[in-house]
């Protein structure tokens, strides 16, 4: 089942192309919002799935691109990253040691919306795409051998980056914490629909290039352990996002009226604008690009506030 929400966040379902209105099936649960609404159908998304899969069958709806799709996580208790989680083709010599990091909700934004580049000293600005997964019930010191039957689903999420902040080591909060660095969407797809999320293609194009093509088979740790080793830190609830990495390889700056797509396979497509009130500039080229031509780190800035002989 394909869950999203639409113009003013009533929840719908997605069935062939059209949006059915379920927000009437869902109104006795509990919330304040479009929020806890969800993932208080998460939780208890046993007891509704019946009257929600009649409303898909036999509803009428709308085609989903007469409507405004919103987030389908409009607020997440926690957004938790995997950091440097891909083998990347043999770059890394061994899997690096276990590491996420927290993204605020607020940095939560949805098909058709924009990220904004902030006012501030980034040597550059990346979008990197990772396959969310989305937790279906509490979840505190989970074995690994379990840690499946905790998943509710999977959508497209983009991690927005800016790289290069200083002091040097105390980058991860003001990198990726910002407003608007959160894409996803454009629906959570139910984990019944995806039998196996490490053989999944994820794809990231920009301005139509495709940049970024890898697939979930290369994830360090996988899944189950990632879960394992979080729950293991803090308590995750029903709604919460595990990001579970990207391939640095095709990471290439994002600036200023760039039009970005995501697809995981089955989980359709996310689209988002950028805009930098600063028309800041960079080089178009990946990192495996300029790898390849013998240059060192990420592209450098070209123009606008902040290049290199303007700081």
């Amino acid at each position: 089942m394909k869950l999203l929400f639409f113009d003013d966040f009533k929840l719908g379902v997605l069935e062939r192309g059209m949006v059915i209105d379920v927000s009437t099936i869902v109104r006795a649960i509990p919330h304040t919002g479009p929020h806890n609404l969800i993932s208080g159908l998460i939780e208890r998304f046993e007891d509704y799935r019946g009257r929600l899969q009649e409303a898909a069958d036999h509803g009428r709806g709308v085609p989903v691109h007469q409507v405004r799709v919103r987030p389908p996580l409009p607020k997440p208790c926690n957004i938790v990253a995997m950091a440097v989680n891909y083998i990347e083709e043999g770059e890394r010599a061994k899997p690096a040691p276990l590491n996420a990091f927290l993204k605020s909700s607020n940095s939560v934004i949805g098909d058709g919306d924009t990220l904004v580049l902030p006012d501030v000293p980034a040597s550059v600005f990346e979008g990197e795409a990772e396959l969310g997964v989305v937790i279906g019930k509490r979840a505190c010191s989970v074995d690994a051998a379990e840690a499946m039957n905790y998943i509710f689903g999977y959508l497209n999420f983009i991690d927005g980056s800016a790289r290069g902040l200083s002091p040097s080591g105390n980058t991860f909060y003001q990198m990726k914490s910002r407003d608007t660095f959160a894409p996803l969407g454009p629906f959570l797809v139910t984990a019944d629909e995806v039998p196996n999320p490490h053989t999944l293609q994820v794809q990231l194009w920009v301005n139509g290039a495709l940049k970024q093509s890898f697939n979930t088979s290369a994830m360090a740790h996988k899944i189950p352990r990632c879960i394992e080793w979080v729950s293991s830190i803090h308590t995750l609830e029903p709604g919460d996002i595990l990001a579970t990495g990207t391939d640095h390889r095709g990471l290439s700056a994002i600036q200023d009226g760039d039009r970005i797509e995501m697809e995981t396979e089955g989980l359709g497509r996310l689209h988002v604008q950028v805009r930098d009130n600063l028309k800041r500039t960079w080089p178009r080229e990946t990192r495996l690009e300029r790898q390849r031509q013998g240059l060192d780190g990420r592209a450098p800035q070209l123009t606008g506030k902040y290049t290199p002989t303007r700081r």
